[in-house]
């Protein structure tokens, strides 16, 4: 009974350390991180604007990722930036 006990133990103990050490990624390898969905249809000031950045070009439909200073994030099909 003792060396069944044993065994067990060292099992658990072996199956931990393999999760603990595991190389597994949130994110399947090969997806993009940054994709829109629902894009907004209004303009963005200029002024409020943090930074934009293209979606990844794996992303079923292309557009544009907008930070704003109060650091929400929108998606935008195009920027159409204006010097009023």
């Amino acid at each position: 009974m003792e060396m069944k006990m044993s065994c067990v133990c060292l099992v658990l103990g072996l199956v931990l350390l393999m999760t603990v050490s595991s190389d597994a990624t949130p994110h399947a390898s090969g997806q993009p991180d940054m994709c829109c969905f629902n894009f907004v249809r209004f303009n963005v000031p200029k002024e409020n604007i943090e930074k934009i950045e293209p979606t990844n070009s794996n992303c079923p439909q292309s557009g544009y990722v907008v930070t704003t200073k109060k650091n929400k994030q929108l998606c935008m099909r195009e920027i159409i930036l204006k010097n009023d």
